[in-house]
């Protein structure tokens, strides 16, 4: 509790300590930027009902897609500086609390989809993992490097989908339009057999100003956190646990690359490590 109300004193020094998700890693191996539509800078987008909330402001256009299968460990990776992979850094500073949420799109061409137009669907969630003390996902997210693992649903149709990762601040969060959402679109193509079809939302419509998890105190004793969106698909959101969550990073920093490929990896290239 201590340590947040020294939050709220210092929130104007917190600028600098924005970030975006920049890279992926497939079955860990690096794909870097290659498949990612790379926000045009690292400021949030505050309206829930812009078109921006779908892939951010006008990110840069990509020619790649990365190919994964159902049921792979995907990993979207966060950092504050473009190209900066340092683990000696915070993935998001600045006391930006709050969830990491990953949804997928199912689409006919990942490079020229409109993720305002595209149908989501949740497929991760982490949110408030512990209530001894208050510890957020980002804070999860910081102790593994800016890495966030999910596993690809095992049944969804093969085709081309687009990635939505996500981080929800939280730091000034008590009046409307004061959560910053920093989000990033990434492009794959999913084979397998698969056939389901998840049921989906849209962004904008899928969150709302109001909703619990958006306009919210984060500097009071918190149990419970409702995390935004639907219930995602095949898989649950960790519990609020009461006690303390380990700090340890299942990332493997010592191996974290400096240098971000920009060309999709071919077939058989080598994997390291997993978050």
């Amino acid at each position: 509790m201590f340590k947040k109300l020294v939050v709220a004193a210092s929130l104007a020094a917190t600028v600098a300590a924005h970030a975006t998700f920049q890279e992926m890693w497939v079955n860990g191996v690096d794909q870097g930027s290659s498949c990612v539509r790379l926000p045009q800078s690292n400021s949030p987008v505050t309206s829930v009902t812009s078109s921006d909330i779908a892939c951010n402001a006008n990110p840069h256009p990509s020619n790649g897609v990365c190919q994964v299968m159902p049921g792979d460990e995907v990993t979207v990776e966060m950092h504050q500086q473009p190209n900066d992979r340092s683990c000696a850094n915070e993935a998001i500073g600045g006391n930006h609390y709050g969830p990491v949420i990953v949804y997928m799109a199912k689409v006919d061409d990942a490079t020229t989809a409109v993720g305002s137009s595209a149908k989501w669907f949740k497929v991760a969630e982490m949110g408030l993992p512990s209530s001894n003390p208050d510890y957020w996902a980002t804070e999860v997210l910081n102790d593994n490097c800016g890495h966030f693992t999910f596993k690809v649903p095992s049944d969804i149709a093969p085709g081309n989908y687009l990635i939505r990762a996500e981080v929800i601040a939280l730091h000034v969060a008590s009046s409307v339009g004061g959560a910053q959402f920093y989000m990033s679109c990434f492009q794959v193509n999913v084979g397998g057999s698969g056939s389901a079809n998840p049921p989906t939302v849209s962004f904008p419509g899928a969150y709302s100003a109001t909703d619990p998890g958006i306009l919210i105190n984060i500097y009071q004793p918190l149990s419970t956190y409702t995390i935004p969106g639907p219930a995602p698909y095949a898989t649950t959101s960790p519990a609020v646990a009461n006690t303390p969550y380990p700090t340890t990073a299942t990332w493997n920093t010592a191996l974290q690359p400096s240098t971000v490929p920009t060309a999709v990896p071919t077939p058989g290239t080598k994997g390291i490590g997993k978050a």
